[in-house]
């Protein structure tokens, strides 16, 4: 209102046009929103010789004048413009779709005309959020010293883990270069050469089968510190994500951030990036011994009901829901059927009723008594009212699903609320994993994480050697535990990093591990292990999922709908026609033959 009896001259791109007889009004859209223009009868008649259409790009110059008809959705809507002269400075065909956040065009379409997707303010507002996490991540990392440092896109291909991407070198005749799946190596050296505190919100390269939250080119604000143990790099970088809340959400996080050990999450939740907004822990009463040695099942309460569905499975989990009693046989048989689909693959569901007068009707009564029943129910924390469902099977499957189903049942339910979040650490990772197919050990993490610090010397004395594939758990690294620790937000993984192996002894021994020979590891981290004979400093760090990161204080499933231009599922950019064949002149240049499909 303030501006009311200026001169101005605005330009954008026509919205919509409604004409009131001798006066039309245009809504015209530029970044920062929308203006009502008005066209007087005289400029009517130019506009019958040189008519609009939408996203026709227009220049008005006219009067800030107060509006009759205020529109209090828009910042705009107490004002118009009194248009006095104007130019159209560009035509435009007809949109493929309506350019507006309730649009008519799908996924595809919108893909292949993505500039013109930009111009919609609801992915206008995600790319300011995308702006607004960068620029508090910075001001952040600046403020506490961090250095921005840009590392090489164009690297040594060292596959491990995900597969890479390469790029064909002319000049160096059948070699390659690999895009980097992340800077790991180089921001290493960066602490060898005395950068402490270094950060880089850098794009990373991964070569994997693509879902909502793949992409194969994702960024990364990647960050490594120099003369620290976890604590500190726990500390810093929950003031990091404190901060982000605080600049772009408005939320003081001020509740201390929880901390779980990897072993807590897999037995609680079923999963290592458990989402803490809601309870319903699984109750686990049978596991097989060789897994979680250390907690206890409670066989004892489903033993001996010759019950086989329970006494032929490795394990028997249940979760307890609250005021889950009420659940109708519909509802129940309609979760039956969710966990028997192929991507949860369970058999079926069993379940207790714990009704409010204290008793309990279930779907294995005719196997258990009402005092086992009520044994089973007080094992799974369940209160009067609360309905326990149970999953049965193989235990790695089951567990697996039962943090699907829990997960499920929270969103049913309504407690992932989009407005809430809550952070948590997952510590003490084992350091590594057991390739049964290879018969040798793989990094969990990666190859430069260091063990525990009380675990290295387990590590250094004994021998890798699996001679007893069935029996893999009773190696002594099968104990060991990574100095490593994932960030989890919401049920998503938005950082992970540990402290990094320093020494070139360790990192030799680590390569040893995981089945490399001396030889391989000089080809593919001799710069690193020689780097490490030059007064290697103790260093750590961490890499937050940028893209992820936004789509969850934007509310959304997807990380493409915060990139400018993604791929789609398929790895393919539809607007490019990217990826795509390249002529005989250029194959022939980088020494390339194809071979026929």
């Amino acid at each position: 209102m303030g501006d009311i009896g200026k001169e101005v001259t605005l330009a954008g791109w026509v919205q919509t046009i409604r004409k009131f007889g001798a006066i039309t009004f245009v809504d015209l859209r530029d970044r920062y929103g929308i203006t009502q223009l008005v066209f007087n009868e005289a400029l009517n008649t130019q506009l019958e010789s040189h008519p609009l259409g939408r996203e026709f790009v227009l220049q008005a110059k006219g009067k800030v004048i107060e509006r009759t008809n205020k529109n209090g959705a828009i910042p705009t809507g107490s004002i118009e413009i009194d248009v006095q002269q104007f130019t159209i400075l560009n035509k435009s065909a007809v949109p493929p779709f309506t350019i507006q956040d309730d649009t008519d065009g799908g996924d595809d379409l919108r893909m292949k005309y993505r500039y013109l997707d930009l111009r919609r303010n609801a992915v206008k507002k995600n790319l300011e959020l995308r702006y607004a996490v960068n620029r508090s991540a910075r001001n952040y990392l600046h403020e506490n010293n961090f250095m921005d440092i840009e590392t090489p896109f164009l690297i040594k291909s060292t596959p491990e883990g995900a597969r890479d991407f390469v790029v064909p070198s002319r000049m160096n005749a059948g070699q390659f270069y690999a895009l980097p799946q992340s800077p790991q190596t180089f921001k290493q050296l960066l602490m060898v050469s005395g950068y402490d505190r270094y950060y880089q919100v850098v794009k990373c390269f991964r070569d994997e089968d693509l879902r909502a939250d793949r992409q194969p080119e994702f960024t990364q604000i990647d960050c490594e510190m120099s003369f620290v143990e976890q604590e500190d790099i726990l500390n810093m970088f929950e003031g990091l994500i404190k901060r982000i809340f605080k600049d772009v959400k408005g939320i003081e996080y001020n509740d201390a951030v929880e901390r779980m050990t990897w072993e807590d999450a897999m037995w609680n939740y079923g999963n290592d990036k458990p989402d803490i907004r809601f309870g319903m822990r699984i109750c686990t009463l049978k596991k097989p011994s060789t897994v979680f040695a250390e907690k206890q099942d409670q066989s004892i309460l489903i033993n001996g009901a010759n019950f086989q569905v329970f006494d032929g499975a490795e394990a028997v989990l249940a979760i307890a829901v609250s005021g889950g009693a009420v659940y109708t046989r519909k509802q129940l048989d309609e979760l039956t059927e969710w966990v028997k689909r192929p991507q949860i693959g369970m058999k079926g569901l069993a379940y207790i009723r714990f009704n409010e007068d204290g008793t309990c009707k279930s779907s294995i009564d005719k196997f258990y008594t009402e005092e086992r029943l009520k044994s089973i129910v007080d094992a799974a924390g369940a209160q009067k009212g609360d309905l326990v469902l149970i999953l049965a099977g193989a235990e790695e499957r089951t567990r697996k699903a039962m943090s699907e189903l829990r997960l499920e049942l929270g969103e049913q339910m309504g407690l992932r609320k989009k407005d809430e979040y809550k952070l948590l650490w997952v510590l003490d990772f084992p350091l590594f994993e057991y390739a049964e197919e290879e018969n040798r050990w793989v990094a969990r993490h990666h190859p430069f994480t260091s063990p525990k610090p009380s675990q290295i010397d387990t590590m250094i004395n004994n021998d890798p050697v699996i001679h007893d594939a069935a029996n893999y758990l009773a190696h002594p690294y099968a104990q060991i535990k990574a100095n490593a620790y994932d960030m989890v937000l919401n049920g998503n993984e938005i950082g992970g990093g540990s402290i990094r192996i320093y020494q070139r002894a360790l990192q030799e021994k680590m390569f040893d591990a995981l089945g490399m020979s001396q030889e391989e590891a000089l080809h593919k981290f001799g710069f690193l292990l020689g780097a490490f004979e030059y007064g290697a400093p103790p260093h750590g760090g961490i890499a937050f999922g940028f893209d992820r990161l936004c789509a969850i204080l934007g509310g959304s499933e997807s990380i493409r709908d915060f990139i400018a231009f993604p791929k789609n599922n398929s790895g393919r950019d539809v607007m490019l026609d990217a990826p795509s064949t390249i002529d005989d002149a250029q194959l022939n240049e980088l020494n390339i033959l194809l071979k026929n499909s």
